[in-house]
């Protein structure tokens, strides 16, 4: 089985019975732009083509472009590792509205969200581990804050933080990468070089499971601060710390009624974060694409995803559980 790294050369490898795709219609599938949400989406295509004979369409996105594509046109049907705590009013209204549908916690306990520095760069200076001190000596972290890129719910949240805190006043210069690689490759640059670096980064990740970060004290955890830090250009942000962050399988109202069976399927699947962050260090260290780490992890944790599927579709896996 480690040869096998498609999941087409998986489904032949073991010769799995062709599926009737009139068990199931179209599903749409955002697929969000960081590797475990890679995961997840691949791993949720192979087993609802294969285990619920789903015709699925994957669909590129990012949180707001996906929430915003729901909101005006009603689709992708679903989302697959939605972060909540970065949504913004777009979604909360969706939700008032009974459009969509928690379905449950797809990674759990959650993710991890906030600013970080080296654990080297906090052994050598311990009151860099604060804001405060940050503020205070903005040379010792390079002088460079490192903030999302443009399109994540991060970089709502984060363009709030940075005048509620005053980075720029106390002499910080704010970065806005251009994409989730080059914010990765300047954390990971700066730590082999054992170099100063500050920014935003998230858990489950390959480059925090990698190296030794320390998250940076931002103070209490203010609900209506970060409420309201959510809506782009909040006139009046305040400061407050990232809350863990709830990581759900959402779908459309439609979808779940129009699909039962396998909106059930989606609301079971729930990965631990200490396990994806075993998968996509996997992923990374074996350049692997996002379909290669669901091979991965479909031929390592059987036992974990059987549990989500119903008799049905687990008949049809049989096969692949088996060996």
């Amino acid at each position: 089985m480690k040869h096998v790294t498609t999941l087409g050369a998986l489904v032949g490898a073991l010769a799995l019975p062709a599926v009737a795709q009139a068990d199931c219609g179209e599903v749409s599938i955002a697929e969000m732009n960081w590797a475990s949400a890679a995961v997840v989406t691949e791993v949720e295509k192979f087993l609802l083509e294969q285990g619920y004979g789903c015709t699925v369409k994957v669909v590129p996105s990012d949180t707001v472009p996906a929430v915003t594509s729901i909101a005006e046109n009603g689709e992708p049907d679903t989302v697959s590792e939605m972060w909540v705590n970065s949504t913004g009013e777009v979604y909360s209204k969706l939700k008032e509205q009974g459009k969509i549908v928690e379905l449950g916690e797809v990674l759990n306990p959650g993710g991890v969200e906030g600013w970080w520095i080296p654990a080297y760069l906090a052994e050598e200076h311990p009151e860099l581990t604060t804001i405060e001190g940050i503020l205070a000596n903005p040379d010792l972290v390079g002088g460079t804050f490192n903030n999302c890129p443009d399109g994540w719910g991060c970089r709502i949240v984060n363009d709030n933080l940075i005048p509620a805190f005053d980075l720029q006043g106390a002499g910080l210069e704010v970065f806005n990468h251009g994409s989730g690689e080059t914010l990765v490759t300047s954390m990971a640059s700066a730590y082999e070089n054992r170099e100063p670096w500050f920014g935003y980064y998230w858990a489950p990740t390959a480059v925090l499971g990698k190296y030794d970060m320390v998250s940076v004290d931002l103070g209490e955890y203010d609900a209506a601060a970060h409420e309201a830090n959510q809506t782009p250009d909040n006139p009046d942000p305040k400061p407050s710390s990232f809350p863990s962050a709830p990581v759900l399988t959402v779908v459309t109202a439609d979808f779940a009624e129009r699909e039962p069976d396998a909106a059930e399927f989606l609301g079971k699947v729930s990965f631990d974060v200490d396990t994806m962050n075993s998968v996509v260090a996997w992923m990374d260290e074996n350049g692997a694409s996002g379909e290669e780490a669901a091979v991965h992890f479909l031929t390592t944790y059987p036992d974990t995803w059987a549990g989500w599927l119903n008799d049905a579709a687990r008949e049809k896996l049989a096969p692949l559980l088996n060996q």
